[in-house]
């Protein structure tokens, strides 16, 4: 099968989905305040459902599938990464939190070396190692040695954790992929995670009023126009094309937090986004350099 490459679409694409999970990020940190992780997860997975299914009902995805287990267990893992993501968000600055879930590409090395029998290479030991600097530069420009370090190293720490689990999430639809449609996948991940959140609602419930209503609304659409932006993104041009274009994110984070919360970023965050950004390019070199010699370094 040969993959198209519209690198004026996949880039456009990639610049709206980051837009969209920016502004979830946002949406998601104001109605924290008020309401519990987990009611949140539900009504984002919820609202997103129409967006998911009009999406897979146009590319003529069905539900029919013989790996119902696969796709729970990468709902499981979705939901930890989105928990994770979701409390941090309600611990930290806005683009803090997003800085940090640029270490999924790290994790996924990590993660490869067990799961595929991947050795890599002295290049992504190094980008692994300027990954994790970036993250200690990130959190101990928020004075962590002072004050409340304990919160801020909770918060941290549980990032960092989603970032973990969006590596494992990655590798599993990976496998998943080798037998099933992205859309099928997204399609059973959205309901999976809808039911599993709905579980847990009865525990931490707090009736929102008008104007939340209208937010986890707003959250829930914008995180599926962002889900489908992003797959169609992949679909339509190089993931090592689109790895410039998935970092402005971090320019619509550190906005938003400006323009909402007047967070705006130090040095600290800025050396240390760099290091984590830097990483990440140097993965993506590696998987663009590994993709031209049939037995490179990297198999994806």
């Amino acid at each position: 099968m040969v993959l198209r490459h519209d690198m004026r679409r996949g880039a456009l694409l990639m610049l709206g989905a980051t837009a969209c999970f920016a502004l979830m990020g946002a949406v998601v940190k104001v109605l924290s305040a008020r309401h519990a992780f987990l009611e949140l997860m539900f009504f984002r997975n919820l609202f997103s459902l129409p967006i998911v299914l009009v999406a897979g009902l146009r590319t003529g995805a069905l539900l029919r599938t013989r790996r119902l287990g696969g796709h729970a267990v990468r709902a499981l893992s979705g939901m930890a990464g989105m928990g994770c993501a979701f409390l941090a968000l309600s611990m930290l600055p806005l683009a803090d939190q997003t800085a940090l879930n640029y270490t999924q590409p790290l994790f996924i090395i990590l993660l490869a070396i067990p799961w595929l029998g991947e050795r890599p290479g002295p290049a992504r030991w190094a980008a692994v190692l300027v990954g994790f600097l970036g993250v200690l530069v990130v959190a101990a420009g928020q004075g962590l040695g002072q004050g409340a370090a304990a919160g801020l190293l909770a918060g941290y720490g549980v990032a960092a954790l989603g970032g973990f689990f969006g590596a494992l999430s990655t590798m599993l639809v990976r496998q998943l992929s080798a037998t099933e449609a992205s859309t099928t996948i997204v399609l059973w991940q959205a309901l999976l995670m809808t039911g599993m959140a709905a579980i847990a609602l009865p525990f931490f419930w707090t009736t929102p009023g008008w104007a939340d209503l209208a937010l986890l609304v707003l959250m829930g659409v914008i995180g599926g126009v962002g889900q489908v932006l992003n797959t169609e993104a992949f679909a339509s041009a190089q993931v090592s094309s689109l790895g410039p274009y998935t970092y402005t994110g971090l320019l619509w984070a550190g906005l938003l937090g400006w323009m909402i919360w007047g967070e705006a970023p130090g040095a600290a965050m800025l050396l240390g986004s760099a290091l984590i950004v830097g990483a990440g390019f140097l993965v993506l070199r590696g998987e663009y350099r590994g993709k031209k010699p049939r037995g490179g370094e990297h198999g994806s």
